[in-house]
This record gives C-alpha cells, structure tokens and sequence, in this order.
C-alpha cells in the first residue's frame, strides 16, 4: 500500500475481548494475536494494583520486549533469540513539579495488544516495499499521588524492539527529564561518539565526559549507538524515532552502574548556541519519541533491521511525491563558469544535481541569503541547468533562515531544486521544532532539504521524504580512518541518510580509491554528494581515472538491499538492487582481508560482473590503483573479494 495514511492507534482502550488476567501478571508470555492489520480489533482490559508483567513477541519469535510492574516501580528488558540485549531497566518520567512517572505509585488500570502485518511503499529507499510487522502491547497506568494518567507502548518487530510513552489527560504538561535506562549485559561494549568525533568502544560506564559552559556536559554519547556483546554475533542499535516537539536524547554513563546508560534529554543545542530548555512542555494527550532498538543476531543482519526506525515514524504526510528526486550531486566552485562547467560534468557522469555551497551569497555568517555574488550569474546557470536537465541546490547557513517561508518561496520562484541547511544546531525542544517546521516548508515549496552538521536522525524522512539527507557524524571531507568508515555501516546509518561526500582519487585519503568507490552501496545515501573537493578539468583524461563508470552507473535509491557480510569497524559487504542490476560494495578497515560472498541473491540466469578491485598496494592506500576485470556469474558462483589494506571492491551485476 502507498505509504499515505498514518498507523496510529488510539490512545485509548479500544473495545474487544478482555484479557486473561492473573494475580501476579497480565498476559504473562503474552501469546496473544488480533487479526493482521486490524488496527482496531486489539483486546482489552483492567487490572488493579497487582505486580504484573507483560511481554510483545515479534511475530517471528525473534524478538522480545517485556515490562514489569514490581512494588509499583515499572521496568522493563530485551531479548533476541533469547539472548538478553537490554537487562532489567527503568522505565520513566520525571515532570517539572518533582513528579516521577511509573518510579512509585504506579498501577495497571488497563491494557490493550494487537498484531499488525503490513506492507508500505517509501518514496525511495533501500528496499521498494517495507513490510511493518510487530506485536504491541500497551498499558495504561495511573500514578497514585497525583491521579495522572499515562500509558508505556511496547511493540516487538522482527527486526527490533521499541517503547515509548504516552501522557494521557487532557491538558498541558511540563516534562524535565526521561527516566529510562539500558542495563546491557556484562562484557557490552557501546560505540560511543558525540558531535564529531571518532567513535570509542567503550564499556558503557566509561563513556568519556565531553562538554563545556554552554553545552550538555558529562559522560555523554550521541544516537544512533551501537552495542556489540560477549557473545560475538548479537548486536543492537539504539536510535529514536517520530521525535515531534520533543527535545533530542543523548545517552549517559551512570555513577555506580558500569553497565547501565540512562537517557538524557538535551538542554542545550549541541553546539552551544540558542536558549536553553531545561524542561519541555507539551499540549496533551502527548506521545514522547520512540527508543527503537534495531537488532541483529549477526552484524549484516543489523544492517538490514535499519527499516525498524521508519516504520515507527509517521507515515507520509505529503499527497504529491512526484517532485522528489534522489540522486547524485557535484558541487561547484563559487563563480558562473564552474556552475555551467558542472552542468556539463553532471551530464556527463549521470548525476543530477550541482550545489552552490557556502559563499554564493557571501560570508557563511550573513543573515542575507537572497543575493548571489558578483561572480555567480545565477538565473543564468539554473536556466542552462534546467535545459541540460539538470537541477540546482544551494547552501544555506542556519543564521540565515529565519524566515523560511520568504526565503524557501524565493528560491522557489527562482527555480531552485533544493537546500543543504548548515551549521545545524540541534538539541532542544526548540531546535526540534525549528528543524522540522525548516523540512515542512521546504516540501510546501517543493524543494527538497539536507541538513547539515550537529543534527541526528530521527524517521522524518518517512513523514517528509523531501527531507532526503543529512550529515550527523565525523563526515568523509575529513579523511577519517578506515576503520571509522567501515563502522557507520553498522552505527548511524542505522538511524537514517547519511551525507558523506565522497572523496573519489583524493591524495588526502586515508583509503583505497576502490573503498572511497564502494560506499556508494554500502552506506544508504539517497543524496550523494561524489567528487567532493574536485573540479571537472581533474577528470577530463577518463583513461586516468578507471573508477568513473562505475560512479556513473549506480543510483541512489533501490528496490532490494542485503547485507552480505559485516564486523563493525572491520569490513561491510552489502548489495543493491535498482531495475534488473545489482551494485556490490565491499570495504574494509586497515587490514587486508578477502571476503567470500556467495551471489544467491542474484535471479536466475547469468550475469555480467565487472569488478573494480584494489591493485598491488601503493605506498599509501590512496595510491593503491583500481584494476577493472569481468566475468560471468550466476546466482550459484561464490565471489571472492580481495581487499588490500584500507581498501575495498565494487562490482556492477547486469544480465548477460
């Protein structure tokens, strides 16, 4: 189905056949199922003050998410394949009068669950279809002391769990603080990263303290954070998801408890700037993000669960996709010359955007963006690029937004495709609020938006698909590690876009041209900026540069993805399906390795691979070269993918 009416339920009890209820818990094991997909057929019923638990089973039995009720303190825990991911944790929130919800004094006084099977249609994706497909169970709790009534949602997917909270009565509420906590297993490592930096895996009471006098201080991590665990395979993700009017979670060692992080809800922007909020208040019947956690019984795995983060977002809010283009862009020097010259690069090597980055209208810091230089003829460039076929995004510091709908209409009438938003500040309940009235006015204008610098991803592309990217992270215009390239694969891609700005034939890498080549299918990328700090002329001689027809060819969004292989920080493998041809990419960290990938994937027949592998390893990785072969191969041939140190592999399947 097309992804156009939203999947909410209600908020409260809906009618049906009453749960069997024990003295100790309420629907203990929960092996309880509703018709798929009827929303609302889900059963209810009441309860006293009972202790009680409840447990939402994926619909394959993969996953599990249980909430208990002790002493009147509520908790809750995650397994996969039986496995714990996250031990007993705290459940919560704290309002700005001192009142701590479900923390004591809390009683069930109703509960309802369903199952629900069904399919969506994303405007561009990984995968052409999402199939959203969990259990959920819900309570509904009242705080004795003070009568307030809210409810904590559990749901249980193949691909993860999450739970979110919900405050019930009408009217308005102050929240100073979430309550929840993740108890991890003994031996758990996170991989901790904040703004950006590397990331560290650390134990998660070692999360280093980070901050200053106008930020968020102390042991603190960015989302999406990746935890890996003793046993090897099992892996998990937290991230969140339909973040509305609420402030951005961040994560936090606690004192005392080695393996526990305990949210934190963002009082500052990430980055200093702005008012501070140290609470959020919100109009009620009020629904706080969802803390999805992806999982994966092996590392790939994980790499395909990344879906678990829309399909707990809103759905489409927008009746006209139509407009929405992903794609590939090259940005362009500062003057009219370059912008046509790009134009013409982009024809050539089958992109579809040029971008005008920081500097078309002057100093990055000017609140103007309206005006562009003397040395960019802009109507005349958007008109060349509109009849090469080609359409035009500019850069836009967030110093000079604030007025969105004046400015976002202006470039609208000047024929203007999309916005790279910079220097974005996110964090508060505030800045959230800035951030996606940015991303709904730019689709009432029809312009598609990336976001860039301290912003973090939270399933509102679903909502708004013109909200195509963003960066969040130690980006590659800074020549990162190997080692950090092949971890976002499995960190925070998982929660969303990235825009990585890929450094095809730089001297400054740090990795193998072939790598650099690779992650356009590893990563999820539906805006790819490529050639990133380059001008055409560098490219003029082909022959030099045997990479570009494999940039030339791959797309941005896809109809099937599948993780073939991965360890985070140390290699990925992952291929992509767009039309009848497959993209593989491999990479790997600063070790040499070769991977042996099985194409049982690939339909019947045979196909055509043309592999572009690492050469004989150069002094330095960037000078590794790219050695272009091909062969034929059918669903049943097993390919070995050599990769030199910091390097990688790229091959192109089509039907023979």
């Amino acid at each position: 189905m097309a992804d156009s009416a939203s999947h909410a339920l209600p908020e409260q009890p809906s009618t049906g056949a009453p749960g069997r209820l024990s003295r100790r818990g309420l629907l203990r094991g929960a092996a309880v199922t509703v018709g798929a997909a009827a929303l609302g057929a889900g059963a209810a019923g009441t309860a006293a003050a009972a202790d009680a638990s409840v447990t939402a089973t994926a619909p394959d039995g993969s996953n599990t998410i249980t909430m208990s009720l002790t002493g009147g303190v509520l908790s809750w825990s995650a397994r996969r394949g039986g496995a714990a991911v996250v031990d007993a944790s705290a459940l919560g929130l704290k309002l700005s009068d001192g009142t701590m919800l479900g923390r004591g004094g809390t009683v069930v006084t109703n509960y309802q669950h369903w199952t629900v099977d069904t399919t969506w249609t994303p405007v561009y994706g990984r995968n052409a279809t999402v199939r959203d497909r969990y259990q959920e169970m819900r309570w509904n709790l009242q705080d004795t002391a003070t009568l307030i009534n809210f409810s904590v949602q559990l749901r249980a997917y193949p691909t993860g769990v999450a739970l979110r909270y919900v405050l019930l009565d009408k009217g308005t509420a102050t929240i100073a603080d979430e309550l929840t906590t993740f108890a991890f297993p003994d031996s758990t490592l996170v991989y901790s990263a904040r703004d950006e930096d590397p990331y560290n895996p650390v134990a998660p009471g070692s999360i280093p303290a980070t901050g200053g006098s106008t930020t968020d201080t102390g042991p603190l991590t960015d989302l999406p954070l990746t935890a890996t665990y003793a046993s090897g395979g099992l892996i998990a993700c937290i991230c969140e998801s339909s973040r509305i009017n609420f402030p951005r979670m961040m994560l936090s060692s606690v004192s005392g408890q080695p393996n526990t992080l305990a949210a934190h809800l963002m009082e500052h922007t990430a980055r200093g700037s702005g008012p501070v909020q140290t609470t959020s208040t919100v109009t009620t019947p009020f629904a706080t993000p969802w803390r999805a956690v992806v999982t994966g019984a092996t590392h790939a795995e994980l790499v395909d669960n990344a879906e678990l983060v829309l399909n707990l977002a809103p759905a489409n809010a927008l009746a006209d996709t139509s407009w929405i283009k992903p794609g590939k862009a090259f940005r362009v020097q500062l003057t009219t010359a370059a912008g046509m010259a790009g134009v013409d690069f982009a024809v050539a090597r089958g992109m579809q955007y040029i971008e005008y980055d920081g500097g078309w209208y002057g100093d990055v810091s000017s609140t103007d963006a309206t005006k562009p230089i003397p040395d960019i003829d802009l109507p005349s460039v958007i008109s060349y690029a509109t009849s090469k076929g080609i359409d035009v995004i500019l850069y836009v510091d967030r110093r000079a937004a604030g007025d969105p709908d004046s400015l976002f209409g202006l470039y609208k009438g000047w024929g203007v495709a999309g916005i790279k938003l910079g220097f974005i500040n996110d964090g508060t309940q505030a800045m959230t609020n800035q951030i996606t009235n940015w991303v709904r006015t730019a689709a009432k204008y029809q312009l598609l938006i990336d976001l860039h610098d301290d912003v973090r991803p939270f399933g509102y592309e679903r909502t708004y698909p013109n909200w195509i990217s963003l960066e969040g992270v130690r980006g590659n215009e800074r020549f990162p590690t190997a080692s950090h390239n092949v971890t976002l694969p499995f960190a925070r891609n998982i929660g969303g876009p990235l825009d990585y700005t890929i450094c095809y034939g730089q001297s400054r890498d740090r990795t193998t041209n072939v790598h650099q080549m690779a992650m356009a299918a590893v990563y999820y990328q539906p805006l790819n900026f490529i050639y990133w700090y380059d001008s055409p002329s560098r490219f003029a001689n082909t022959a030099n540069w045997p990479g570009l027809p494999w940039f030339d060819a791959i797309p941005t969004t896809w109809d099937e993805s599948h993780a073939l292989a991965g360890s985070i920080g140390q290699y990925a493998a992952v291929a992509r399906r767009h039309g009848d041809t497959w993209f593989l990419g491999a990479m790997t960290n600063e070790t040499s390795r070769t991977l042996s990938l099985p194409l049982t994937f690939l339909g019947g027949g045979s196909y055509t691979a043309t592999v572009y592998a690492d050469g004989t390893p150069g002094t330095s990785p960037y000078q590794t070269p790219v050695v272009v072969s091909t062969r034929t191969v059918t669903s049943a041939t097993t390919l070995n993918v050599a990769m030199a140190p910091a390097g990688g592999q790229a091959v192109i399947l089509k039907p023979s």
